[in-house]
């Protein structure tokens, strides 16, 4: 697959599942670049028979977007059916997303640090290491110049600090 094309995807979060899956066909139709695997995996469906599409060969690889979510990934392709993609446990132990069932809403708010990050998050790591560097350059660049003199309020003891 090109980098620039965008595929859009049909995804089932699976707390059963025990990986990350994409569906050979559209795997083949869509143009993902599939890996052959060194050593065949078994799969097995949530009955516990042999899945008739046989043994996982390959791999995919690409970039998932989702709501300011981004993140580079693998998956195992076989044969899944109606579905195209499936998220498993190890994805959903991961992002840990928040879904609202009732909405059938998901939102991506609880990712681990291995997540691609959103501007926002990169802002707050800089602040960060102002705080713990107290690099004062860095400080004037994220904080509007009518705020320096107050310089000392935005280090980590000052806003550890409860008020009374």
């Amino acid at each position: 697959m090109k980098s620039y094309e965008e595929v859009t995807v049909k995804i089932l979060l699976d707390s059963g599942a025990t990986g990350l899956f994409m569906d050979t066909t559209f795997a083949r139709e869509k143009g993902f670049r599939m890996e052959k695997l060194k050593n065949p995996l078994l799969v097995r469906n949530v009955d516990r028979m042999v899945n008739a599409g046989g043994a996982i060969m390959h791999q995919v690889e690409y970039n998932m977007f989702f709501k300011g979510h981004v993140e580079r990934t693998r998956m195992d392709v076989c044969n899944l059916g109606k579905m195209e993609v499936i998220l498993g446990m190890p994805w959903l132990a991961v992002h840990n997303p928040e879904i609202d069932w009732e909405k059938g809403e998901v939102k991506m708010i609880c990712c681990s640090p291995i997540c691609g990050k959103r501007k926002q998050e990169e802002k707050e790591e800089e602040v960060r290491k102002v705080e713990k560097n107290k690099d004062k350059e860095t400080l004037q660049r994220l904080v509007p110049k009518r705020f320096w003199k107050w310089g000392k309020i935005f280090g980590k003891r000052e806003l550890e600090r409860i008020p009374v």
